[in-house]
């Protein structure tokens, strides 16, 4: 059973920073590539970062400059570092990643639970 877990989601003030944290677990054999999406009241989930099991990244423009997304493959973990943080960044953050299992090596798409950012004064 694979699982991913978020963590690091809190409410902070404009012009603020913030780390999430996603671990995956189960009987990994490979993660690809692993993202953050975030999803805001009565707004469609949204592509914030991506990276690769390369290390290429992609970001969402509305993020470019303030967000970066990082991994590490041996603690199976990705981050988020979020700076500069606006109150259009409010939402449930959603980790994502395309991971391939044991005993199957089948290869399928898991998203975490979600965790929340509030961008308030």
């Amino acid at each position: 059973q694979v699982q991913l877990v978020e963590s690091g989601g809190e409410s902070v003030q404009p012009g603020g920073s913030l780390r999430l944290s996603c671990a995956a677990s189960g009987n990994i054999a490979r993660i690809s590539a692993m993202g953050w999406y975030r999803q805001a009241p009565g707004k469609e989930r949204e592509l914030v970062a991506q990276i690769t099991s390369g290390g290429s990244t992609n970001y969402a423009d509305s993020v470019k400059g303030r967000f970066t997304i990082s991994r590490d493959d041996a603690k199976n973990t990705i981050y988020l570092q979020m700076n500069s943080l606006k109150p259009e960044d409010t939402a449930v953050y959603y980790c994502n990643a395309d991971i391939m299992a044991w005993p199957t090596l089948s290869t399928h798409n898991y998203w975490g639970q979600g965790t929340q950012v509030t961008v308030s004064s």
